[in-house]
């Protein structure tokens, strides 16, 4: 038995955020049904990555909605809306990442459900908070990481604004709402009553950048320094970062330079005994070292660092990695047959529950596709 099990949520997110949210809790064996848009669906469902579409929808759509059902209703449409109002008094937890507002037109805001059932775990997922300057702007991956700060920590000192090529700030915030779900469904079954849970993807990417925030807070507001070439943290010194070999690269995290040196046998490094200069010096140092690590092959370095304690890495592509037996031995891969015959080849939930990986047991729905099965069950 998952540990979800018979925990009922109504999804009401689309995109990413507010749906990685609930991919977690069906992986966790929760029953998630998406009230979706008739005919069209989420939006989700038309936000493809390469232009990739499986069974009508996007590949995205599909990697973030396994494990669900799909409801289908008009909000605005009142007979719609009152069998919503019976599903929502019989679930036990709802989310969704409506702007502002939406939810109190419509008239399924916080008080409203909490007055048809109070032992709801009502969740929201907004860009930049519910008050403010930002509150009306699109709340969207590119844009929050550009506002926070973020785009400033990745790349070369002379780099424009590095985002991250994947959509980092709603996955983290998708984690950090499941986090407030399952705190509050533990509250509630001390209490019995439901609660409000609230994050906004401004404040969970501020959040995933808290040890850089806290270093410029208690720095003098010093603007953190990416490094000339190849460092993966502005606040990190040498020899931290990634460099080019003869064959490939070869990524070196914290340690001691002075014993990186004589394991090297790079006197050079040799020059710097002050451990403040491996900041201060940190783009001369890296340049000594990309001089030195360039003669020889990746592995050649490795098998010379690892057996000493050195933090060192290949840099691997999405081939190299998912060809090798350390990935392999995770069993991360899954395949999901749909429904048009085609199959969804993507990695399965990170978690392990008393030793067993989590699969998906089944794909992500069609718009609707439960539509009848849930209003004879719910009585609807």
């Amino acid at each position: 038995m998952k540990p979800l099990e018979g925990i009922l949520v109504l999804e009401f997110a689309q995109f990413m955020a507010g749906p990685s949210a609930g991919l977690r809790m069906a992986d966790l064996g929760a029953r998630v049904i998406k009230i979706e848009r008739p005919n069209t669906g989420e939006a989700g469902r038309r936000i493809a990555l390469k232009n990739l579409f499986l069974d009508g929808s996007s590949l995205v759509f599909h990697t973030a909605n396994r494990n669900k059902e799909s409801y289908t209703a008009n909000l605005k449409d009142p007979e719609d809306l009152k069998r919503v109002k019976k599903l929502i008094k019989k679930a036990d937890v709802m989310t969704h990442n409506f702007r502002p507002g939406v939810m109190e037109k419509i008239g399924l805001d916080y008080n409203e459900v909490q007055s048809i059932n109070p032992k709801m775990v009502y969740a929201t997922v907004t860009g930049y908070g519910t008050t403010g300057a930002w509150v009306k702007k699109p709340g969207q991956d590119l844009l929050v990481q550009s506002m926070s700060g973020f785009a400033n920590l990745t790349g070369n000192k002379e780099d424009d604004p590095v985002p991250v090529g994947a959509a980092i700030s709603d996955i983290i915030t998708g984690t950090h709402l499941v986090h407030g779900v399952l705190a509050s469904l533990i509250k509630r079954s001390k209490t019995g009553k439901g609660a409000l849970v609230e994050v906004s993807l401004l404040e969970s990417t501020l959040d995933f950048q808290f040890e850089v925030i806290t270093t410029y807070l208690n720095d003098g507001n010093q603007k953190p320094q990416r490094a000339k070439q190849g460092s993966a943290h502005a606040y990190l010194g040498a020899p931290y970062g990634v460099y080019k070999t003869k064959d490939g690269y070869i990524s070196l995290a914290m340690g001691s330079l002075l014993e990186l040196g004589k394991i090297l046998k790079c006197d050079a490094l040799a020059y710097y005994t002050n451990s403040d200069s491996w900041f201060t010096k940190r783009d001369e140092i890296m340049d000594i070292l990309r001089e030195f690590l360039i003669e020889k092959n990746t592995q050649e370095w490795l098998d010379l660092l690892e057996p000493k304690g050195i933090w060192c890495s290949d840099v691997y592509d999405y081939k190299k990695l998912l060809n090798h037996e350390g990935y392999h031995v995770l069993g991360m891969d899954q395949k999901l047959p749909l429904l048009s015959g085609e199959k969804v080849h993507t990695t399965r939930c990170p978690i392990r529950l008393d030793d067993e990986r989590i699969f998906a047991s089944k794909p992500a729905p069609r718009v609707g596709q439960h539509t009848e099965d849930i209003m004879k069950e719910f009585n609807l």
